[in-house]
């Protein structure tokens, strides 16, 4: 089959899946649209297959494709792997693509389509003709991984283990034990001319100042923006949890124990660092993980909707919903104590540094429903998500907490398919 019919064949089948689905929801006509819309969203204005048996999944309104973004973009398809070929084709080629980007360049954030030279800007770093743009960014590798775990677990196949991903997992556990040290042993700095301080390092490009702490250094966050401190909590835990399946494929598919001792003994640095530096004590919640520091002492204490977050930690593997750390570190970010947590007239929820204040996230409500306990919050949530599309009938990237005819990105690919994803989860638990 072709590139072209497999997409065709693609698109049939999510738009099926999409109808079968939504008939079979109690909830509202309106609810049912905007499932199918998001469940297809992906299949049908993202995906590309190419040569190779690879798959790419650009984010939309931009042509590149995030290795995060990408990864996130078919989370809502993972369930029906094993019923559907063609879905499994999309994975398989979305991983062998992504780790062929990883061996390319492991610093780079978004890469293109082919060797052709396009980026966001001409930034001050070790670029090459493949990345769209160089923000070094943990999640960045670790999505991938994970991804990779989750196709493992869902379709049992070995040969998606080839030399490519044994090559990338080996250069995913170098760079990160390289930049345990950051500021001895890393080459990588990045600058941006002419931009908000957000948009660069500082430092001449190589970020505020760290000290080791076992931790493995990040200049930037999912959010695309720079680090206040070198050290992101989340993103440190999101290593932690793929580093653990890492030694998994080293051991079962490479049968190299010397690779697996070496990303267990990282995980265990790493877990080690988050104990010793990763933990703040508030005089209201207690015990609670912070989101950056350098371990020197300086602390900063958020969240930010883009994932990983911290409100993220259970679906990511790190902890189970009732850890009591978690839940001293979700009533806080879900306080007016976060600065990113706002509330208005027709929401509350998580934002970003990343959009204009005041603005929530309908990927931080969607993450907020898929990690409560309270199937009160999970229904409060789900109607939130709907009655703030601004009748688009899809999901934004953030929009104004009193005005949802204020947003930004009138459709965002990543939101579609969290929100697609969540009302999988509330179907499977008998809510809707």
């Amino acid at each position: 089959m072709d590139n072209e019919k497999k997409l065709e064949k693609l698109v049939e089948t999510v738009e099926q899946i999409a109808r079968s689905t939504a008939d079979q929801l109690k909830g509202s006509e309106k609810l049912k649209r905007m499932f199918q819309n998001c469940f297809v969203s992906t299949a049908k204005t993202t995906t590309k297959f190419l040569e190779n048996d690879e798959a790419y999944i650009f984010t939309g309104d931009i042509s590149a494709m995030w290795l995060r973004d990408s990864s996130a973009q078919v989370v809502h398809y993972l369930p029906f792997l094993k019923d559907h070929e063609i879905l499994r084709d999309l994975v398989r080629g979305l991983i062998r693509r992504q780790m062929r980007c990883i061996c390319i360049d492991p610093y780079a954030n978004a890469f293109n389509e082919g060797p052709n030279g396009n980026c966001w800007e001409k930034d001050l770093t070790d670029s090459n003709p493949w990345d769209w743009e160089r923000k070094y960014e943990i999640d960045s590798l670790c999505y991938p991984v994970w991804l990779l775990k989750q196709y493992e677990t869902a379709v049992q196949d070995s040969t998606i283990f080839d030399e490519n991903v044994e090559k990338a997992l080996r250069q995913i556990l170098k760079l990160w034990k390289t930049e345990q040290n950051h500021e001895r042993d890393s080459a990588y700095t990045f600058q941006r001319l002419n931009c908000p301080p957000t948009d660069t390092l500082c430092r001449e490009g190589k970020g505020s100042e760290t000290v080791y702490t076992g931790m493995t250094w990040s200049g930037f966050r999912p959010s695309d923006d720079a680090c206040q401190y070198g050290y992101l909590i989340p993103s440190n835990m999101f290593a932690a949890v793929v580093l653990d399946y890492m030694k998994g494929f080293f051991e079962t598919y490479y049968h190299n124990q010397e690779l697996a001792r070496e990303a267990e003994q990282l995980r265990g640095e790493i877990l080690e660092g988050i104990r010793r530096y990763g933990i703040v004590k508030d005089e209201e919640f207690g015990e609670m993980y912070a989101y950056e520091t350098d371990g020197m002492g300086h602390y900063n204490l958020m969240d930010d909707a883009n994932v990983p977050s911290l409100l993220s930690l259970p679906w990511l593997g790190w902890c189970e919903k009732e850890d009591p750390l978690y839940q001293n570190t979700r009533k806080f970010i879900l306080s007016k104590k976060n600065p990113f947590y706002f509330e208005g007239s027709a929401a509350c929820g998580i934002g970003s540094p990343h959009t204009p204040e005041n603005y929530i996230w309908h990927i931080g409500l969607t993450m907020q429903g898929l990690t409560s306990r309270d199937e009160e919050e999970r229904t409060r949530l789900l109607e939130t998500l709907l009655s703030t599309d601004n009748g688009c009938e899809v999901m934004h990237e953030g929009f104004d907490s009193s005005d949802p005819s204020r947003f930004t990105r009138e459709w965002f690919a990543w939101a579609n398919s969290l929100f697609a994803l969540y009302v999988l989860d509330l179907k499977k638990g008998g809510r809707i």
